[in-house]
């Protein structure tokens, strides 16, 4: 089983990575221009602690397909940048090799991934979520462990500490992560400014007051493509941490200690829906998906984002670069500590156990693993990156935002992670489309509490 207790060893594992690195460090996803380790033999980052990538797999001589299933599909980010860069250098130094990138949104991938899993045909590299999410594909036995390419040239020291944990089962690690981060609210001060508003909201009411001022002066007040529909769920659950009163609530649903019935789950639905209701999101936001949501923001049409920190080397390289900041995600009704933060280990890299190639794709994996910290901290995307990277921010050009996001990670005091990397999936997919739903109607928040206990109930494991 994965370990569940993780909040705790993540958030000293936040503090203590930034504190010590991130004066001198990045953290995240992606960014810019890299001629030199495109040029460079295969190795890593010579700030990276993780010494170098693995020498090349002998040359067979027979030529060797790969298949790399990602979920980096916009070419303006960072992270889009990054896989095509790292792969056409593999393909340089391994002539033999080609690495063919199928390339999806995130809804998309999972998709299909679940329709691949189900006739056993998974590529020979792909994208998995932590915890829940990826169990029913390693009990399936369909990913490969990766124990031997983290012992391989000291990769496995380059993650922060405790991070593996996620993607780890009886004793094997089965994905690398390309992140580890947390959920913020990114904001446009110059629309911020536009709308008269003079400062970030503290509090949920004045968050919904700041969306009414910003609805009245025609801006969109928060971003959200919801046609994906972990993205309202992500943003619901840090209304829910707050209503709680603190992290933990789906682990005592899990226990027995609380159902979805609390007073705090029907309090995080009103909520919720009051946002809905104040005009909060764009029209039509179900069928804007989660890339177009996150270009309303990036193109200046919105004044907020509740998304990942992920996010960060996205927005510097978009229009609204040097216009963004970041807070954390107001109390609720007086309730909550805005330093506990939805936490987001990130989407990571898993083989298949049936891969026809699986000695090279073990060594590309290990060279692309290697090699992201450097490229990442190139790209100004370092910031919430899953592995120790050491480089000083400010002096390697980051933005005022990425410094900005840095120090959050220096407050985290704890949180939760995704309702769907806690719930198996078949309760995941009924709270997905329950949240999904209130952006279309207004629901009674009862109701809508025992939809969730009725699904939880059926599919106990």
């Amino acid at each position: 089983m994965v370990k569940r207790n993780m909040q705790k060893s993540l958030a000293i594992g936040f503090s203590a990575v930034m504190a010590l690195s991130l004066a001198a460090c990045g953290n995240s996803d992606n960014n810019a221009n890299d001629s030199a380790a495109t040029n460079a033999p295969k190795s890593t980052n010579s700030t990276n602690s993780g010494g170098n990538a693995a020498e090349p797999a002998p040359d067979s001589g027979k030529k060797v397909t790969i298949t790399f299933q990602n979920i980096y599909p916009d070419p303006a980010t960072p992270s889009h940048k990054m896989i095509n860069e790292l792969t056409e250098q593999y393909m340089k130094e391994h002539p033999n090799v080609t690495i063919e990138l199928d390339t999806l949104n995130t809804d998309q991938q999972k998709v299909k991934l679940k329709t691949q899993a189900a006739s056993k045909e998974v590529p020979d590299i792909t994208i998995v979520n932590p915890a829940a999410q990826m169990k029913p594909f390693v009990d399936a036995g369909l990913f490969a462990p990766l124990n031997d390419v983290l012992d391989q040239n000291g990769l496995k020291d380059t993650y922060q500490e405790g991070l593996l944990d996620y993607y780890s089962f009886d004793g094997n690690v089965y994905a690398l992560p390309d992140g580890n981060n947390i959920e913020v609210v990114y904001y446009n001060k110059e629309l911020f400014e536009q709308a008269g508003i003079a400062n970030t909201p503290t509090t949920f009411e004045e968050m919904l007051q700041d969306v009414k001022i910003l609805k009245e002066k025609g801006i969109t007040p928060l971003a959200i493509g919801e046609k994906d529909s972990w993205t309202g769920s992500f943003l619901f659950m840090n209304i829910l941490l707050r209503t709680n009163g603190g992290p933990g609530f789906l682990q005592d649903v899990l226990s027995g200690k609380k159902t979805f019935e609390d007073p705090a789950f029907i309090e995080a639905v009103d909520a919720f829906q009051q946002l809905v209701q104040a005009g909060a999101f764009p029209d039509g936001a179900t069928s804007i998906d989660a890339n177009a949501g996150g270009n309303i923001f990036k193109s200046g049409k919105a004044a907020m984002w509740v998304i990942g920190s992920w996010e960060t080397g996205a927005i510097d390289a978009s229009s609204v670069a040097g216009k963004v900041g970041a807070f954390q995600f107001p109390t609720v009704n007086g309730k909550g500590n805005p330093n506990e933060f939805m936490l987001a280990p990130g989407s990571a890299f898993a083989i298949s156990a049936n891969s026809e190639h699986l000695a090279e794709t073990k060594d590309f994996l290990n060279f692309f693993a290697s090699n992201l910290p450097k490229k990442q901290f190139e790209l100004k995307n370092a910031v919430g990156l899953g592995q120790k990277v050491d480089g000083d921010l400010k002096a390697a050009g980051y933005s005022d935002l990425a410094v900005n996001i840095a120090g959050l990670f220096n407050q985290v005091q704890g949180g939760d992670l995704a309702f769907d990397n806690t719930m198996n999936p078949a309760t995941a997919q009924v709270h997905l489309s329950s949240i999904q739903n209130l952006f279309v109607q207004k629901v009674d928040s009862a109701a809508v509490a025992k939809e969730h206990q009725q699904a939880f109930e059926a599919n106990k494991e």
